[in-house]
């Protein structure tokens, strides 16, 4: 009998997938439980996976054929994006709906907070999100010489593999990055290091396009004028670094005295929190501005939930640069910022110091900003993932605390205030509201359950969409004591 009403007929090797994991691969589940997880599969669809990987409790797969499409499905903007061998490995997401991206990862923090920090929080934030594209300001690029091809490519990986995606564009780079990475490809072939340069690291800033050249020999004179003439003709400037990080130099604006002059070595790389009046200049190789559109409403987002007082004192843990601390520092009475790095540490300092006085526009320009109106702050360099009690309570009483931890999260830190909570210390005060922003959520929960089992109440929790179409979740939380 013919089938009129058109219902699919499904095989017996078809799955339905149930949703998605941080990994961006969808997860079904066999007639007998074992869970299988399918690179390119969305939830609610049917397919038919092709397993290449068993084990006891679960198996991987990649997709075969699809019997029934998500809605939520869409066809990927980066004709370099999909799961085909060559295809880049840099957005996992694009062919899954931007909104429905969010709501994957909303959903995520969810589940990890109930399951790992068995925690709920009382409200659901609104996603913080912003534009989709062209929004990546921080990226590392590769760089391989294909000789048998006599080309060089420059881009993120192929999926699974240590070789370099051919890539003519990228969306998500700022448009005039993109377009840069086809002459790229012609300058690193014209230099005589070519196959010895090995990245590119790139920074965005607000005023200047820096990049990062990581060469393992040393670079001719004649490949030195070339780079400063490309980054002359494209407006980039160029840093090297023949080492490691701590080699990483800005190009001397002339090489020699008979050497012409390149003004775009001179000008200062730095981002504006314009809301604060504050200017933060920056080195190309540290992890910020990587999307300032999301970054600033972040920033304005994390000083609301921590709601500082005029009277108060604030710890920003795990301080950076100061990307909070200073525009905690124009609505309390004093802020002290905590790092690891001595280093760091000193150049939050130079920041601060910069924002109090009148200074010059990040291009050099002769024109001065207003200087900025801060209370006083105390920076000091402390191993936060060895912290003890006894190092917590030899700090001054702040009423309010900021937690920006890297991957790891801050669970020592958490951990240690919670026991001086826990063995009531009459002369330690526990601050009344953390806000803790948040670059892994499995992270979050772990140290999310430590504080409200210490007697926090998880007032709200949502995602920072910051690298849209990837898998990655950035996340903020607020905690307040009863």
């Amino acid at each position: 009998m013919p089938n009129e009403l058109h219902i699919p007929v499904f095989e017996d090797k078809s799955l339905y997938i149930e949703s998605m994991d941080l990994d961006a691969k969808g997860i079904g589940h066999k007639e007998d439980g074992k869970v299988v997880f399918v690179d390119g599969a969305l939830p609610f669809e049917r397919v038919r996976p092709n397993v290449h990987r068993k084990k006891d409790n679960w198996e991987m797969a990649s997709l075969q054929e699809i019997y029934k499409e998500s809605y939520s499905r869409v066809k990927p903007t980066c004709p370099h994006a999909g799961y085909h061998t060559g295809s880049c490995g840099g957005c996992k997401m694009q062919h899954l709906e931007p909104g429905a991206q969010i709501a994957v990862k909303q959903r995520a923090l969810e589940d990890l907070l109930k399951h790992i920090g068995q925690v709920k929080p009382e409200n659901i934030s609104r996603p913080i999100q912003g534009p989709d594209w062209s929004y990546r300001y921080r990226a590392r690029l590769s760089i391989r010489d294909v000789r048998k091809k006599n080309m060089v490519l420059i881009g993120f990986h192929e999926r699974k593999s240590r070789y370099v995606a051919d890539m003519q564009a990228c969306p998500i780079l700022p448009v005039h990055v993109s377009a840069l990475l086809m002459p790229l490809r012609k300058l690193i072939e014209s230099l005589q290091s070519r196959e010895h340069c090995a990245q590119i690291e790139l920074a965005c800033g607000d005023h200047v396009t820096a990049m990062v050249l990581r060469h393992m020999v040393p670079l001719s004179l004649d490949d030195q004028r070339k780079l400063l003439e490309f980054g002359s003709q494209h407006h980039i400037q160029w840093w090297l670094q023949p080492k490691g990080l701590d080699s990483v130099h800005l190009m001397p604006s002339h090489l020699t005295n008979n050497d012409a002059s390149y003004p775009e070595q001179e000008k200062s790389l730095s981002y504006a929190l314009p809301e604060f009046s504050i200017e933060m200049p920056y080195r190309p190789t540290d992890f910020t501005q990587v999307n300032p559109s999301i970054n600033q409403v972040l920033v304005s987002k994390a000083i609301q939930l921590l709601d500082p007082q005029p009277s108060d004192t604030v710890i920003d843990w795990f301080c950076g640069l100061g990307n909070f601390t200073l525009p905690l520092a124009t609505k309390v009475a004093k802020v002290f910022g905590i790092e690891g790095s001595v280093e760091l540490v000193q150049r939050a300092n130079d920041n601060y110091n910069l924002n109090q006085s009148a200074r010059h526009h990040a291009q050099g320009q002769i024109g001065l900003f207003q200087p900025c109106k801060m209370c006083p702050v105390t920076f000091s360099s402390q191993n936060l993932f060895q912290i003890t009690p006894d190092q917590l309570q030899s700090l001054e009483t702040a009423q309010r605390w900021l937690i920006d931890p890297p991957r790891e999260g801050a669970y020592e830190l958490v951990k240690a205030l919670a026991q001086l909570m826990k063995d009531e210390h009459h002369d330690f005060q526990a601050p009344v509201k953390i806000v803790y922003v948040s670059c892994n959520p499995a992270t979050l929960a772990r140290d999310a359950n430590v504080l409200v089992e210490a007697g926090y109440v998880l007032k709200s929790a949502g995602i920072v969409n910051m690298f849209p179409h990837t898998a990655h979740v950035e996340s903020i939380a607020a905690f307040e004591r009863p």
